[in-house]
Order: C-alpha cells, then structure tokens, then sequence
C-alpha cells in the first residue's frame, strides 16, 4: 500500500526537487545512476549518519505522483528517523527516478512502452544482486566524500529482495555499522517459491516439481537474461543464492523483521535458531504474527488484507531498535 500525500500540479512534470528531495546524478561503469536523498527540512546541509535503503526488485521510479500527490515514498513515515540520519534511496538501473502514475503498468511498474509490457532491456540486464551490492557500494563511497555526511554509523537496510542486497552490501563493506533485514529469506528466493508450490500443490497438481524443475533450468542457464517477462535467469540464480553465510559473519547489529505468515517465515527461524547455536548475540528477530509478506494481516488462503496497514508500526519498530543499538 503506498499511502498519498503533498498535492502537486498536473500542469507540468515534476522533479524530486518539488517533493524537497535532493536529487543526485552518479555514473556507475558508465551507467546512469540516480538517487535521491531525504533530510529534515533546513538540515540538508547538516552531518549526520546515513540511512541507505535498498528497494525491491520491481522496475518502479523511486518517486511516484498522481492526480491526488505524492505517493509514500518509502513504506513508512520517514519523518521520525530524519531526526539523526539523511536516507538514501537508489534508482533501478535505467528507470526513471521520478515518473507520473498515469504511465506506470501494474503495480506501478516502469515500462518501455506499455504494450509489451516489459521494462527497458538495460534494467532487465543489471537487475541482479551483484550489480545492485557494487552499485550501491560505490553510491556509498561517493557520498562520504559529503561534508554532510557522518561516517561514525552507517545504517543499510532493504524489504524482500532488497533484503539480499542490504545483506551482501554489509558483508563486503566494513563501513556499514548496522543492518536491517526485513521480509527476505536468508536461504535464498527460489526457498519461497518451492514453500508456496508446497502449500498450493495437489495430487494432480504437482507444483513443487514444477518448481524443482524449474530450479534445475535456472542453474543450467545461470548467466543467461531472458527478455521475455518477469526475471530472467541470472537474476533468479543470484537471488536465491543463499545469504546465510554472509549474515553469519557479520559482527555488526542486525535487525530481522519478518512476517509469520509469509513464505520465508520458516526460514527466519531456522536461521534464528542457528544464531542461538552458534551464540551470535548481535542478531535481534522481529516477527509479526498472522502478518503476510507485505505486513499485512492474512485473511485467509494467504490473501492479504489491504485495510490494515501495518508498515508504519514497523518503521517505528525500526527506528527503537536503531535507538537501542547506537
């Protein structure tokens, strides 16, 4: 659910500048590379830590406006934590930072031209793990040379597959000093979709081996990006590369938050439990109970309830724990 707010004129386009968002244009392996940093108002200019978010893996503009406002930018209200950090939110590789809803597809996604619907083939060929870790690395890198910019914490989180990024960018980057983990799982992307093929199979409907088999032609095709619809091969293969191991290393404070009734929740806690196994005692688990991947409540056959907006406790649960982990 992505909540409305600050109206806007439909007379012209807009920039981030007109929602007071900063706007910044990198080069990344000579790629484009937009950005957008938020800060409280008249503290633009003043040092503090960053909050570095990483996104999903759907090709959405980063800033979304329509006939009623802007559209939340992030999924909760980023007001609280402005008051120590500045967050940083990434763009997808070639796909607008900002756009209108009116020529977005489904789910508000970002498409060369709205009757193929796919996104453009230079997003589909960077839409993978490793790209988005050294990416977002060297985002990272650049802005510390800001002299509004306090390197003493650095805070890297990311939802879903955002999840696996936030935790890869952790682990190779000794300078990220917390990370929050929030609706991934630590055993890889293609663990969801053989849980849900378990829960949704029959006797004439074998969906796990469906799954399974499909599992097999990713591994063969591994570095292969198919331009034909949803994720290719190689971003497959690399987000459900399991990122058990990175996790395990890390000394740093990390926050899980997950959902018990999303399809990853059984991995969360074997992975918790391992924790306790091998004592890591920087690992905090969050789980919300009859909760769905997108923390909403579960109404029945794991369809969610959109009237109940969860998100914002969440943030708030986020932004305790960043307080009680300085």
């Amino acid at each position: 659910m992505l909540l409305y707010s600050k109206p806007y004129s439909p007379l012209q386009k807009k920039r981030p500048e007109d929602f007071g968002y900063r706007y910044f244009a990198l080069k990344f392996q000579d790629d484009p590379v937009d950005l957008i940093v938020i800060s409280k108002k008249g503290e633009e200019k003043l040092a503090k830590p960053l909050l570095f978010y990483c996104q999903d893996c759907q090709p959405q503009p980063v800033i979304k406006y329509g006939e009623k406002g802007l559209l939340g930018t992030l999924p909760f209200d980023e007001k609280p934590f402005l008051e120590e950090f500045h967050i940083v939110v990434p763009g997808k590789p070639f796909i607008p930072i900002i756009a209108d809803t009116a020529i977005l597809g489904p789910q508000y996604q970002y498409y060369k031209n709205r009757e193929s619907a796919l996104p453009p083939k230079a997003f589909l060929e960077r839409n993978s793990l490793d790209y988005y870790v050294y990416r977002n690395n060297f985002i990272l890198k650049q802005l510390s040379k800001e002299r509004w910019v306090k390197s003493r914490k650095l805070v890297v989180t990311g939802n879903a597959e955002g999840s696996s990024v936030a935790a890869k960018m952790a682990a190779v980057n000794k300078k990220v000093t917390h990370l929050i983990y929030s609706g991934g799982n630590p055993y890889g992307k293609i663990m969801n979709q053989l849980a849900q093929a378990r829960y949704e199979e029959k006797d004439s409907l074998p969906q796990a081996d469906r799954t399974i088999a499909y599992w097999k032609t990713v591994v063969a095709n591994s570095r292969t990006i198919n331009l034909d619809g949803g994720d290719c091969y190689k971003t497959t293969y690399e987000f459900s590369l399991p990122q058990k191991e990175n996790l395990m290393q890390l000394e740093i404070p990390v926050l899980f938050a997950y959902a018990t009734g999303d399809w990853s929740a059984a991995f969360n806690d074997l992975f918790q439990i391992e924790t306790i196994r091998e004592q890591k005692t920087n690992f905090q688990f969050r789980s919300y109970r009859s909760l769905e991947h997108g923390y909403y409540p579960v109404a029945g056959h794991h369809k969610p309830d959109y009237a109940q907006y969860n998100w914002e406790k969440v943030g708030r649960d986020w932004l305790e724990w960043l307080n009680t982990n300085t």
